[in-house]
């Protein structure tokens, strides 16, 4: 064993106290960073995976059009112009050609349309206001993955029955209905159609769950009194989704219809989850810092302690970056002490609270080990722990043993 690392280890064991603070600090520091950073990846995969229960990652539809100027003046005296919504179809033009465009993108997965359709659920007196969402039902499997969430009946029966509904378990409890039973729904357009209930869904969201339900996209175009190439959405699922937004910008330019991602149909949440992202990471780092901080002053100490050694290994022939190699080692090895601790540390942490059950729209507490957030806290604590050790040990380097043997 080299010289220098005979000295650090002495320096270690010869004040146990100290080096074993140093070490709780690094663990607790490192704990809590890899805990905290893997319950924001848990609650970011968890939020999304509801999110997309019911959302595709792109919405492709025809947008509002807003009417414009009937005088178009080059004069300085100003038009006074009333905008306002031009009343047009929203129906997608040949929406068999536009999804075949879409599909010719690499990055697309799954396309399918949909006809959505505000409708009364009637029920004897029973009536609630809600939306039914025309699908292909095989398709609309491949993207949403409705047979994950059903909790009763049979969704391939929609695919079978043309006259078959498959509803929220909100709607099911407000109206005392099950599976096999009829249900009257009334369009916006004044158009009655009689379901029958093949399948009960429940995604944990209530407002989903209260209000939606899914038709096969020939009766919702029937409930609204429309031909078969009556599409009022195209949903496109895409490879990774996070880029969401790029992928809608490309389909726009490429169909000409409004595409909109789905981090832009939910800007709020987005809002939150970034503000939570900063806020984690931030108080996380912040430990790790403090922790770094513990290192810094005990080695502080250490070399006011140790000064007439280490003025006394200068004399002897030991060099500045001798010195500098010592403290750096005594502060990596309290950094590797205390990331492996801080790593056991985290895994009982996650282990425990994966196993409590929360309910409601979360079920099971959202977090899990997540390699990538372990190395990047063993790698942020060794850095802080050398660089804690190396401001110290450079000034301990800088040590003039003839000023220290005159005092």
């Amino acid at each position: 064993m080299h010289i220098n690392s005979v000295i650090a280890k002495t320096y270690i064991f010869s004040n146990k106290k100290l080096t074993a603070v140093a070490v709780l600090g690094v663990v607790l520091g490192m704990s809590i960073y890899i805990f905290m950073n893997s319950l924001l990846a848990g609650f970011d995969r968890s939020s999304s995976a509801a999110i997309f229960k019911s959302m595709a990652h792109i919405r492709v539809y025809k947008d509002d059009e807003i009417s414009q100027p009937l005088i178009k003046s080059n004069l300085s005296v100003p038009v006074i112009v009333n905008p306002k919504i031009v009343p047009v179809n929203n129906t997608i033009i040949n929406p068999n050609q536009v999804m075949a465009s879409i599909r010719s993108i690499p990055e697309v997965k799954v396309v399918t349309p949909q006809v959505s359709s505000s409708v009364f659920y009637n029920n004897g007196k029973s009536q609630i206001s809600g939306l039914s969402v025309g699908i292909k039902p095989e398709q609309a499997q491949q993207m949403f993955d409705i047979k994950s969430f059903m909790v009763e009946g049979q969704y391939d029966q929609l695919q079978s029955n043309p006259n078959g509904i498959v509803i929220g378990s909100g709607i099911a409890e407000k109206m005392s209905l099950t599976v096999n039973d009829n249900l009257n729904l009334t369009s916006s357009r004044g158009v009655n159609k009689t379901f029958k209930i093949v399948g009960i869904f429940k995604t944990n969201n209530s407002n989903t769950d209260k209000s939606k339900s899914y038709i096969n996209i020939n009766s919702a175009q029937q409930l609204l009194q429309e031909g078969t190439s009556y599409i009022t959405d195209i949903n496109v699922n895409i490879q990774d989704p996070e880029k969401a937004e790029q992928i809608a910008q490309k389909i726009q330019r490429l169909t000409q219809y409004k595409a909109e991602g789905w981090k832009q149909s939910n800007a709020t949440f987005m809002a939150a989850n970034k503000m939570r992202k900063i806020i984690i990471t931030f108080v996380s780092l912040t430990i790790l810092i403090v922790a770094g901080f513990g290192i810094y002053n005990i080695l502080n100490m250490t070399v006011s302690q140790k000064i007439n050694d280490i003025a006394i290994l200068k004399a002897m022939g030991f060099k500045g970056k001798d010195v500098i190699s010592i403290f750096v080692t005594q502060a990596v090895s309290i950094g590797v002490m205390g990331v492996i601790g801080g790593v056991l540390l985290a895994i009982v942490l996650v282990t425990i609270l994966k196993r409590v059950y929360v309910g409601g729209d979360i079920g099971y507490f959202p977090i899990d080990y997540e390699p990538i957030k372990f190395i990047q806290g063993v790698m942020i604590g060794l850095i802080i722990t050398f660089f804690a050790g190396y401001i110290p040990a450079k000034k301990a380097a800088d040590v003039d043993p003839v000023e220290i043997f005159r005092k």
